[in-house]
């Protein structure tokens, strides 16, 4: 390490969003924190829309990922959740007010003053928070997760936004029942995800894409029970008023109404994913007593629950493991959909 500073990782320099070897300061180790050695970081969306400037609030130098696994390097004096050697993760935020009723709740990431991103975010120090595409990372033990010593770290990152984004809102909904139903809209890194906790809590799943060279691996691979072609508009009709939930994890601009009446009565409808707009007949939601839901990640409370259930249950994000130097291919990529089903940066072997 130069005297340029104590962790070294790839930034973003402008909107180009190009990504290049960067050396940079973490904090000191505060009384409540754990410094932690990251093994391995999750490629996500957020990575594109913030090193690209997507947003218009990218503050460069940018250090992206927030699909953070690794191993414990030390603790503060207060820290009693952790030990040095632990496998921990950490997820989209780093802080919040630890004050307020969400907070209070387990639920940071709906703090009333906002929580902290892990990357781009501005800290309660007023530093410009960098992500996990780099050596080490500082962070409060309260938004560190125990990784079980079982699980493989590199399968741990993606759970850290794309697991806990589809978990939190399922099981907000209750829709853990074996023998309901679920609709899986889009087959990426979320929806992948998606299909296998339907799966694991005994739902019969649909997945729904516009893209037929999905259909094997849905079937196959990840064990959905049906795959439609969202385009057909005769296996649409076959499936109205068939399904008990449904999660939209598309990005892509889409029409709403056609699977709003797939809902059953009472059918509950999440989006997690943000297309340009939302768009339905209010038709589609009243008669049938219908609900549509937004969600965005999820708090601690539900993140370490999701981890011991994936832990508990052998669930694995599928994943395509590279080395940093391919980060940029792999951004590419990402933006045309060329992945299967989520990037993990091997960062403990490439990143020197």
């Amino acid at each position: 390490m130069s005297e340029k500073g104590n962790c070294i990782g790839y930034a973003a320099r402008d909107p180009s969003g190009v990504l290049s070897h960067y050396e940079f300061s973490r904090r000191d180790l505060g009384t409540d924190d754990v410094s932690i050695r990251i093994t391995h970081c999750g490629v996500c969306y957020a990575d594109v829309i913030w090193t690209r400037n997507k947003h218009g609030d990218s503050k460069y130098p940018l250090v992206p990922g927030h699909e953070i696994a690794g191993i414990v390097k030390e603790v503060g004096s207060n820290v009693k959740r952790f030990k040095v050697g632990d496998h921990v993760g950490v997820g989209t935020f780093v802080n919040s007010c630890r004050d307020c009723e969400y907070c209070n709740d387990g639920l940071e990431v709906q703090c009333v003053k906002g929580s902290v991103f892990t990357f781009n975010g501005v800290d309660a120090d007023g530093t410009i928070t960098k992500g996990g595409y780099s050596s080490h990372i500082v962070v409060h033990d309260r938004y560190c997760y125990k990784i079980p010593d079982n699980y493989p770290l590199a399968s741990a990152a993606p759970l850290l936004c794309a697991g806990i984004t589809v978990y939190a809102p399922m099981m907000r909904h209750k829709m853990n029942q074996p023998g309901k139903s679920l609709g899986v809209i889009g087959l990426g890194g979320l929806g992948h995800m998606a299909v296998k906790f339907g799966k694991a809590f005994g739902l019969n799943v649909t997945v729904f894409s516009t893209s037929i060279s999905k259909k094997e691996e849905a079937l196959s691979l990840l064990g959905a029970d049906k795959f439609v072609v969202s385009s057909d508009q005769e296996q649409m009709k076959a499936l109205v008023k068939s399904l008990d939930f449904i999660v939209d994890t598309a990005s892509g601009d889409h029409p709403f109404d056609p699977y709003m009446a797939l809902l059953k009565t009472g059918g509950i409808f999440v989006l997690v994913g943000f297309p340009s707009e939302v768009k339905f007949s209010p038709a589609s939601l009243n008669l049938g007593m219908k609900t549509i839901s937004g969600s965005l990640t999820g708090g601690t409370k539900d993140t370490q629950e999701m981890i011991d259930f994936c832990a508990a249950h052998g669930i694995h994000p599928m994943i395509e493991v590279i080395p940093i130097q391919y980060a940029n291919e792999a951004i590419d990529r990402l933006t045309k959909r060329d992945v299967k089903y989520r990037f993990v940066i091997d960062i403990e072997n490439s990143l020197k």
